[in-house]
Parts: structure tokens; sequence; C-alpha cells
């Protein structure tokens, strides 16, 4: 090798270092944020898990007291439902129709209508569950038209179910055969719902489309 190669790597060399010396602080700076960066990162992960953990327990417990028969004063559970929902919405919505369920077991059908009433911010999928179960409720309380006020999705064939007993009860058989025909068409012939839903729309006075299992 030349000696002039050696001299320009020397340089090159002396060039580097120099360049580290002027930067320690700096490449120190960056390495020290890059660790700080990752331990953040894994404390927030880590209080996130606690802290689904500790909602979770909640539920949990709240739900099995709930389905033990143990029901808070309304004012009580409210404070407890609004509690989960905080911190996850939707398992404050099943703890409400948990609550919900065991108030109309416990023949207090008003409370249970009151629970899911007092439910917000709900994500689009859980808030038609709930819709379609106070709905199913109201109906029930003899109250159809505030039930036909929730049921607004003709592609839900849970829904369609509900709109078409309101209406039934309403005493408007034509548009409740409508809704039970809707609903058929958005259930399989293989489920349960199926059959259910035929025998609501010859009660309506309407005729169940020809299906293979027709007997």
């Amino acid at each position: 090798m030349a000696i002039d190669d050696l001299l320009d790597e020397h340089e090159q060399s002396e060039r580097v270092r120099s360049w580290v010396r002027d930067n320690a602080i700096g490449l120190i700076g960056g390495i020290a944020l890059g660790l700080g960066a990752i331990v953040g990162w894994q404390w927030w992960q880590g209080q996130q898990l606690q802290s689904r953990m500790a909602v979770g327990g909640r539920y949990a417990d709240v739900v099995a007291g709930f389905e033990n028969g143990s029901l808070p004063a309304a004012d009580k559970s409210r404070v407890t439902i609004d509690g989960i929902s905080k911190d996850n919405p939707t398992l404050g919505a099943l703890a409400a129709l948990q609550l919900a369920k065991s108030q109309v077991d416990a023949g207090k059908p008003e409370d249970a209508i009151a629970t899911l009433r007092n439910l917000r911010d709900l994500d689009p999928d859980m808030s038609a569950v709930v819709r379609q179960r106070l709905a199913r409720l109201l109906v029930d309380a003899s109250k159809g038209k505030d039930a036909l006020a929730l049921l607004d999705d003709e592609r839900n064939p849970a829904m369609l179910d509900v709109q078409g007993d309101a209406q039934m009860m309403l005493g408007e058989r034509a548009k409740a055969q409508q809704s039970y025909l809707k609903a058929l068409g958005l259930v399989d012939v293989g489920d349960p719902q199926h059959r259910l839903l035929r025998l609501k729309l010859i009660e309506a006075g309407g005729k169940p489309p020809h299906t293979e299992d027709n007997t």
C-alpha cells in the first residue's frame, strides 16, 4: 500500500475521531432519548394493561352481583354503570344489559327501561343491540310507538322482528307483515329465528315465502 494511501486513511480516521468528539454529547443524548422512549412506551402499555384488568375485574364483580339478584337502587346502579362506561364503554353497555335483564327478572321492567335509556356514547354495533333490547322492553310495556322510534335499521332482522311486534300491538297488521317478511329475507332458513318469524307472519295474516323446509 502506498504511503499516500496510508496518510489518507490516517487523515480520514482523525476526521472521524474529531467528529465523534464534537458530537459525543448529542449522540449520547439521542441514545438516552431513544431508551427513554422505549421504557416510557413499555410503562404506558403496562399501565393500560393494568387499567383494562381492573375494569374487567369490576365488570365481572358487578355482573355477578346482578346475576345473584343484588340490584342496587336506580341512582346507585347508574353511578356503577357510568363508572365502568367511563373506562370501557362496551363493558359498561354489557353491564347495563345484564342489569336490565336482572331487573326484568325481578319484576321491575320500568327500571330496566330506565337503565338502557340512560346509556350514552355507544359505538354503532353496541348501540344497535341496546336499542333493539330497549324496544323489546317497550313493546312488552305496551309502548309500541316509543319502540318504533328506536327501530331504524331495515338490514337488522332483530330490529325488524321487534318492529313487527310493535306494529301488531298497535293494530298495524299490514305493516307488521312487511316487517316480518323483510326479516325473513335476512335470516338463514336453518336459523331458529326463521321459523319464529314465519309463525309471526302467519299470525299477522301474511303468507310466508316458499322455502325448502316448508311442510
